[in-house]
């Protein structure tokens, strides 16, 4: 997300926030976090854009594309919310960036469940309104996602 040193990247902030869940030698990396089968979902998709994205595979083809639409300023660290059973994490975090149309100040809360040391779902739950007026509207998201449209 961003490549200073002073603003904490979403690796960052989900090794700090899921800890020891995650093995050691991921270290930062996200995709390294995550399972080969991972599902990722966007409960709340805005139109334009993918509901869910399985495998690592397309967690790699897409995150260069939406990294691509916003520049991120600054991400809080998470408040984290173990469950019982020591693998599912909800996680409640905060980003400021700007996307070429405006502001994208952004509130999530996400629920992570860890298999053996790498993340296997991770549900994004945050309002696509933000994302949709960062960008500039509906028909530029579609223009930038391609092919990860499922309208």
């Amino acid at each position: 997300m961003s490549d200073t040193n002073t603003i904490p990247s979403f690796g960052a902030m989900l090794r700090g926030a899921l800890g020891d869940a995650i093995i050691a030698d991921a270290g930062e990396n996200f995709l390294d976090m995550c399972d080969e089968d991972i599902v990722f979902e966007f409960p709340f998709k805005p139109e334009g854009s993918v509901r869910e994205l399985r495998g690592r595979a397309a967690m790699e083809a897409y995150l260069p594309k939406v990294g691509a639409l916003i520049t991120f300023e600054s991400m809080s660290p998470a408040i984290t919310h173990p469950s019982k059973d020591g693998e599912t994490f909800v996680l409640e975090f905060s980003c400021k960036g700007k996307g070429e149309a405006g502001r994208y100040d952004q509130n999530y809360i996400s629920v992570v469940q860890v298999r053996n040391g790498r993340i296997v779902q991770y549900r994004d739950y945050w309002n696509p309104l933000v994302l949709l007026n960062a960008v500039g509207g509906v028909e530029v998201l579609k223009s930038k996602l391609g092919d990860f449209i499922d309208d």
